[in-house]
């Protein structure tokens, strides 16, 4: 198969192996936007470059207004309809919360990540195409997970035992990746995605030990608006970071 085609199948072994897993309290609701908004996701797959990804940006989950909304990671409305040309019909998650409605390409809320994560890309690259051309964008785990009051709960904060299976799923689908895009960069957005990237390719390079990973791996400071350091010019902030360390030019 293509890069493409092996992309598209990793996905959906991924929303096959997680959809396996169960999750106790304090998380109520769990949504797999890889099952409801899989047109969508797969539309954003075959933005891929067919002949594989120099740059990969790795984050950790989806937002309730982004991937949650579109199927796409980090996607914001507006860049998934805009930037990306995307629309594909999203459908909704069988238990979902009445505090989180899934209106996908409808939702008027904004995730405040994914405006400025896509809002460099545009500004920097122009065109997705342009984009798509090195780059691609992936979140390590498909799955959304709420507290009853609708309190997001992201996977670092789960259960042992549910961590480990969720962690053995999302490792086998980020090394099938890496294998198949072959990168020069691992680009974690935020710590946790970082600490994931040096894990997968740890294994990699013991499972095959006469190759070791090519890929550099290097951290971005998180474009959530919880950090007070992003709301302080997360745009020039990362660009500086991704030119220090060699990635883009000037």
């Amino acid at each position: 198969m293509s890069i493409l085609e092996d992309s598209i199948a990793a996905a959906r072994r991924l929303a096959d192996d997680v959809d396996r897993l169960r999750f106790a309290a304090p998380v109520t609701h769990v949504y797999n936007p890889l099952r409801y908004a899989w047109e969508a996701h797969e539309a954003y797959l075959r933005q891929m470059h067919p002949r594989g990804s120099r740059v990969i940006f790795l984050g950790m989950n989806p937002g309730p207004w982004g991937m949650a909304q579109t199927g796409v990671p980090f996607g914001e409305v507006t860049a998934v309809r805009e930037f990306l040309r995307i629309a594909a019909p999203i459908s909704r998650p069988a238990n979902e919360h009445p505090r989180r409605p899934v209106e996908g390409l409808a939702c008027r809320r904004h995730e405040v990540s994914g405006q400025r994560l896509w809002g460099l890309f545009q500004e920097r690259f122009g065109t997705a195409s342009n984009f798509f051309r090195e780059h691609f964008v992936v979140n390590y785990c498909p799955l959304v997970f709420m507290e009853a009051s609708a309190r997001n709960r992201t996977p670092d904060k789960l259960h042992p035992a549910e961590r480990r299976a969720l962690v053995e799923a999302c490792d086998q689908h980020l090394q099938t990746l890496l294998a198949t895009l072959k990168p020069e960069w691992l680009v974690g957005v935020g710590q946790y995605a970082e600490e994931c990237l040096q894990r997968v390719t740890t294994n990699l390079s013991s499972a095959v030990p006469s190759k070791k990973a090519a890929a550099q791996i290097v951290r971005i400071l998180h474009p959530s608006p919880a950090s007070p350091a992003a709301n302080r010019g997360w745009s020039a902030a990362v660009t500086k970071q991704l030119v220090d360390c060699g990635l883009w030019k000037k």
